[in-house]
């Protein structure tokens, strides 16, 4: 791994938190989620075109080589993987694009869990909006909605280990699943990250995050700082607990309570990436300058101590 590092001329850049790896590539831990740039939840109207790309095109600038999307992320007249493509093509070299499979339109217009013979399709269309030749990495997004779904994940990931062989995607990756269902996957190809909801307040899965650093294996929390904002998890309410204590971090830092939160992810362990989405240049550099924010062990112990779950 790499030791942290900044721009001489003081811009955030995202190798400041380090790196680790995504299969056999090396990304700075500070990468980027594409979910929101077709627009915000809840709100029909599409994020502004030009906005959209001009945070992509600065995220590279500041040194993001690993974006996390997927073809269910649109809206009518925006496309997440379009953006991308458009905006970030011919791709960096040391890019590593993300993407996930599972969910797909269902007829009432919202998102089904897909059979596994429906897996490779969306794989093939993730390549075709992406303008890509193969997948770097592919998650099993497990179940439709955001809470974990028991069952046997063997048919669906064993389809992506095959598409793996043919050629077609290069690293498995499994999201929103328990430690049982990534110990089953593990036992049918090499997983090289596990991608579940997890943040300062959203703590369930701490036993998962030491079991992927045991293993080698990445952890890229989603809503990480989303969850403490009111609109930016659908179909969930802001979770405003530790409001006071992450204040006074953020104030002995000169930093925001959002770079409190996403410096304490980073502080659970050098397999942890984080994937902050935005569509404003503003909020993108200060997520990237997050990756500076050194806690001290009594800082991590005050904000450790905030009540891990509901």
């Amino acid at each position: 791994m790499t030791l942290p590092s900044t721009g001489s001329s003081g811009t955030p850049n995202a190798a400041a938190a380090g790196t680790w790896r995504l299969g056999d590539r090396t990304v700075n831990r500070i990468g980027f989620g594409a979910m929101r740039l077709p627009g915000r939840f809840g709100d029909p109207r599409p994020r502004d075109r030009a906005e959209a790309i001009a945070v992509l095109r600065r995220a590279v600038e500041l040194g993001v080589n690993h974006i996390d999307t997927a073809a269910f992320y649109f809206l009518p007249t925006r496309s997440a993987n379009e953006l991308i493509s458009t905006a970030l093509q011919p791709y960096p070299e040391d890019l590593v694009i993300a993407t996930k499979v599972g969910p797909g339109p269902s007829p009432d217009g919202g998102l089904e869990f897909v059979r596994p013979d429906r897996l490779r399709a969306q794989v093939e269309e993730n390549i075709r909006q992406l303008g890509l030749d193969h997948l770097e990495l592919v998650n099993l997004r497990w179940g439709a909605g955001l809470g974990k779904e028991p069952g046997s994940v063997a048919e669906h990931f064993g389809v992506l280990a095959e598409l793996r062989e043919q050629g077609l995607i290069r690293h498995l990756g499994i999201s929103n699943v328990t430690a049982e269902q990534l110990t089953e996957a593990m036992g049918i190809a090499p997983v090289a990250c596990v991608q579940n909801r997890y943040g300062l307040t959203e703590r369930a899965d701490d036993a998962l995050v030491d079991l992927c650093a045991e293993h080698g294996i990445a952890f890229v929390p989603f809503f990480s700082i989303a969850a403490s904002v009111p609109g930016a998890v659908p179909h969930g309410e802001a979770d405003t607990r530790g409001e006071a204590e992450v204040a006074e971090v953020a104030k002995a830092h000169g930093a925001t309570p959002a770079q409190i939160r996403l410096a304490w992810t980073l502080h659970r362990g050098n397999h942890v990436l984080v994937i902050p989405g935005t569509g404003n240049v503003a909020h993108l550099e200060e997520n990237v300058a997050a990756g500076a924010i050194k806690l001290s062990a009594d800082e991590l112990a005050l904000l450790d101590g905030i009540a891990a779950t509901r």
